[in-house]
């Protein structure tokens, strides 16, 4: 070995454990990490939050849509109200909704009641939690989601009074 080599490989290890003792050359950011993590988790429950609202809309569709059905179908006036309302709660529950955070409103447009070709129309309104966590469940009230189906009672069916003039 010749005596140049020797002294590189000392003056390196000098260097090298002089650089290692103070923080010169030490590169900033690190408490940007926690910053970022933050940023991840907020992200992610803005997401969520937001399929939460996609996904109470398609709910409250399939409510009021099974809820109208529901009505226009009924053997008679009496029990319409109470099947479309029935029908529109099973839905929800179908989509695991709380029945408790819903409205579930029906009418005819005009006031007509039930008879032929009176228009239905059943509106549900869902309240959509600010936050939903998986054990806790939902915090605050964000959204009202509402939807609204309407359908004509047929006017050729038997067991409606008055005469078909649609």
């Amino acid at each position: 070995m010749s005596a140049t080599s020797v002294t590189r490989s000392a003056r390196t290890r000098r260097f090298t454990n002089k650089r290692c003792r103070d923080d010169r050359g030490q590169v900033g950011g690190i408490e940007v990490l926690p910053f970022g993590l933050l940023m991840f988790i907020i992200g992610m429950l803005l997401i969520a939050n937001a399929w939460g609202v996609v996904d109470a809309n398609l709910a409250t569709t399939t409510a009021a849509r099974e809820g109208v059905r529901a009505y226009v179908e009924a053997p008679s006036a009496g029990e319409a109200h109470d099947r479309a309302v029935t029908a529109a709660v099973q839905a929800l529950v179908g989509y695991g909704r709380s029945p408790f955070s819903s409205r579930i409103e029906v009418r005819t447009l005009g006031g007509r009641g039930w008879q032929r070709c009176a228009l239905a129309i059943v509106t549900v309104h869902h309240e959509v939690p600010l936050l939903t966590l998986p054990v806790i469940g939902g915090l605050g009230h964000a959204f009202d989601v509402v939807s609204r189906q309407s359908e004509v009672v047929d006017p050729y069916r038997n067991g409606v009074d008055g005469e078909a003039q649609c």
